[in-house]
């Protein structure tokens, strides 16, 4: 059953309260309510107060235990801004824009509780799906095993490298003293 509470003109930013709803979705109860207690901004004691409001309308409107829900959806919306102005130079005036938000919270006993250990295995997996740097590797690591087939190439580059340096050694030594790159003139 789904139990929604919603804190209406709350004096934040839609865009910052945001940032903390994002990190509480899919979470027990009880490990978002830790989460907001060791968040320090403004936008987690919000929050966290509208949480609590719909754990105990669950509880008591519902008759749901509190250990069994989950947040299912928390979203904060934007709400009327409250224009001001400031005075500025030569008489002119700035504006000045008070926003705010209205933050709904819906939780549920009928989504599975997730436990930490598989949300933290699960956030790193997804991190290196999107980053651009593994993509370029895994050409390369791909372009090898398609040229394993044909090797007899890479031996004979291989033999040309080994003999430039054996004949370059007895050049050097040849020379002696003369050395044009240490400067024995």
């Amino acid at each position: 059953m789904n139990v929604i509470s919603t804190y209406k003109y709350a004096r934040i930013s839609a865009f910052k309260a945001r940032e903390v709803t994002r990190e509480i979705q899919g979470l027990p109860v009880s490990a978002a309510l830790d989460l907001l207690a060791f968040t320090p901004r403004k936008a987690a004691a919000l929050i966290s107060k509208t949480l609590k409001s719909a754990i105990a309308n669950a509880e008591n409107n519902n008759n749901l235990r509190a250990e069994a829900l989950v947040v299912r959806e928390a979203v904060v919306g934007e709400g009327p801004t409250l224009k001001r102005f400031t005075p500025k130079a030569r008489g002119s005036a700035g504006p000045i824009r008070k926003r705010t938000a209205h933050i709904r919270i819906i939780v549920t006993d009928e989504i599975a509780i997730e436990t930490r250990e598989t949300r933290e295995t699960r956030k790193p997996a997804a991190r290196k799906k999107t980053g651009a740097p593994k993509s370029k590797a895994s050409p390369k690591t791909a372009a090898p095993a398609e040229t394993e087939a044909p090797p007899a190439p890479e031996p004979a580059a291989e033999t040309k490298i080994t003999e430039s340096p054996e004949a370059a050694a007895p050049e050097s030594s040849a020379a002696g003293t003369a050395n044009p790159e240490k400067g024995g003139e």
